[in-house]
């Protein structure tokens, strides 16, 4: 019997199980659980990687002092990142801009269809009425980033060529230097320049993780800051918003439109108004989807596994303290 145990909770073949098993060879043990078994398999990991969507007693866990290291199968973290794992020396690590280029394009497919009026002209075709409408333009506006790690950097890549500016907000300024000397943005303020940010754009994209400091950060006073008729686009997490400040601000015309793919509470509930705004497009957090994803995650775990066994640094390494990996442990990008 293997002395330690990896378990894993997200869907994989047998064959991407057995590529797990080639590269733990004889030193783990590998259970493949899902998430009707995870609470319960969550107990025999000294590795779990995965992300169980139902209730795990992390306190538990941590108390039994046999879970080592958790890799994050999603860039959020926060179905993990709870207060007992946070205190305890258990190891972090995520998928932080891994999926940025699909995040990348679900932004494009929301910012567009509001620009160019898609819900209006679906409406249009659904009752068979081939009526022109006004659209908007993206040339020449300027957006703003809440949020520049992966997906924020890969989400200023693709606009670049389209847009007149790039401000973006991030806790780490000094890591965008490169971006800056190459174009890529025209300005870096720190995360407290949001609201200094906000009335010098026409289009705000949230990229932000869910954290105690970021719950709710936007709400009334931002979008009254924002210029009138802004648009704005959540690929972050739903609780970054105040829901009912954006329902406001959208039916009383002082947002353009909204796009989320994420929202709170999630899923958004039949009775919601937004469900019914011409000016607002829903998709149901789908934007790390890919044919590509389960593969490119075994990738970062196999690689981490190695590093793990021989004491190296991990790859997208969380500080847990903040949320999400420091600029020097983010997996390189490229794009």
């Amino acid at each position: 019997m293997s002395s330690q145990t990896i378990v894993t909770c997200f869907p994989l073949s047998e064959s991407d199980a057995d590529t797990i098993r080639g590269v733990a060879a004889e030193q783990f043990e590998v259970i493949v659980a899902n998430q009707e078994t995870i609470s319960e398999e969550i107990f025999n990991a000294d590795i779990f990687c995965g992300h169980a969507k139902v209730p795990v007693n992390w306190e538990r866990v941590v108390a039994q002092g046999k879970l080592k290291w958790i890799q994050s199968s999603a860039a959020g973290l926060d179905h993990c990142l709870v207060p007992p794992v946070i205190n305890s020396n258990i190891l972090v690590s995520g998928c932080s801009g891994l999926f940025a280029p699909q995040v990348g394009e679900q932004m494009m497919s929301l910012l567009m269809g509001l620009i160019r009026r898609s819900p209006v002209f679906f409406k249009a075709q659904q009752a068979k009425q081939f009526v022109r409408r006004p659209t908007d333009n993206l040339f020449g506006k300027t957006i703003g980033i809440a949020g520049l790690g992966g997906n924020g950097q890969r989400i200023a890549h693709v606009l670049r060529p389209m847009v007149n500016r790039i401000i973006a907000t991030d806790c780490f300024v000094d890591s965008a230097t490169d971006l800056l000397n190459q174009g890529v943005i025209d300005q870096i303020l720190p995360d407290s320049g949001l609201d200094e940010m906000l009335p010098e754009i026409d289009v705000l994209i949230i990229t932000l993780p869910l954290s105690s400091s970021n719950e709710n950060l936007i709400g009334k006073k931002q979008f009254d800051l924002l210029r009138p008729g802004a648009y704005v686009i959540n690929v972050g997490r739903g609780s970054v918003v105040e829901t009912q400040s954006m329902v406001d601000a959208l039916s009383n015309g002082r947002l353009g439109g909204a796009g989320f793919d994420v929202v709170e509470p999630e899923p958004l509930p039949p009775s919601s108004p937004l469900w019914e705004m011409d000016n607002v497009i829903i998709s149901p957090h789908v934007g790390a989807q890919s044919p590509l994803r389960i593969p490119v995650t075994i990738d970062i775990f196999c690689e981490n596994i190695k590093r793990f066994t021989t004491g190296d640094s991990l790859l997208n390494l969380v500080d847990k303290n903040i949320g999400f990996p420091r600029p020097e442990h983010r997996i390189p990008f490229n794009w």
